[in-house]
């Protein structure tokens, strides 16, 4: 079996023995909005930091929900979405987040913190972006990243690409929003995969990569093997035993 013909490893197979060229345009860069249980790092700055430094959580435990005795340098607290979708942030009050991108929340407390403070600065950022990847791949895991724009290539890179039993064609991205869950089959072979919606990756996301029919039938094989095994052993110990209770009465 393990000389049978495998599948092809190569990506983008339809870009041709060409050395340069032009990939394909993705319809845009796909916005992340925060759903309800993201944890968001929100500060607030200005040219006096004095100005501004009430609307700032306090320095806190720099562990975050998934990491509560790691110690680590100390950094601001962070917010959590409740359910319905709301944070609450010191001096403004409660702020409704849910279906926003983290430009337009950052864009939405500048402008009422500046009637206030000239000139602030507002950044946020997502904590707990993560993905998990599954299937063939060579360290299948939950990544983490720091950015938004990450795509499906890069965490794969991240867990050392498929192994040589996945199927590039057959990359599956299941995504989870709001109360529905859905997914789409990416082919790693064709570098239409850059179009997709799927590919670049929002929070949560699973990536499975699915085994060729070589891993598969080796699996079966040596699930058969371990079963007979098994069995054989469980003969071999009784045969034993049956064959002692017989010495045993004989003398």
């Amino acid at each position: 079996m393990s000389c049978s013909k495998n599948n092809n490893l190569a990506y983008f197979n339809n870009l041709g023995d060409s050395p340069s060229g032009t990939l394909p345009n993705p319809q845009g860069i796909y916005p992340i909005r925060v759903q309800p249980d993201d944890e968001l790092v929100i500060t607030v700055t200005s040219a006096i930091p004095e100005a501004t430094a009430a609307y700032n959580l306090p320095m806190d435990n720099p562990a975050t929900r998934g990491n509560l005795r790691q110690q680590t340098q100390p950094r601001s607290q962070t917010y959590i979405v409740d359910d319905d979708g709301y944070i609450i942030m010191p001096v403004l009050g409660r702020l409704h987040v849910k279906g926003k991108t983290l430009k337009e929340i950052s864009t939405e407390i500048t402008s009422m913190v500046a009637q206030d403070v000239k000139d602030p600065h507002v950044r946020v950022d997502f904590v707990n972006f993560s993905v998990d990847v599954m299937g063939e791949v060579k360290a299948p895991q939950r990544v983490y990243t720091g950015h938004q724009h990450f795509t499906v290539l890069d965490a794969l890179a991240q867990c050392g690409d498929l192994t040589e039993f996945g199927q590039r064609d057959r990359v599956y991205v299941i995504r989870t929003e709001e109360n529905s869950r859905t997914y789409q089959r990416l082919d790693l072979t064709s570098s239409d995969v850059f179009n997709s919606p799927y590919f670049y990756l929002k929070q949560n996301d699973v990536i499975y990569v699915e085994p060729n029919k070589i891993r598969v039938d080796n699996s079966k094989y040596n699930q058969n093997n371990a079963f007979k095994l098994s069995v054989i052993s469980t003969i071999v110990s009784s045969v034993s035993v049956i064959a002692s209770l017989v010495i045993a009465l004989a003398r």
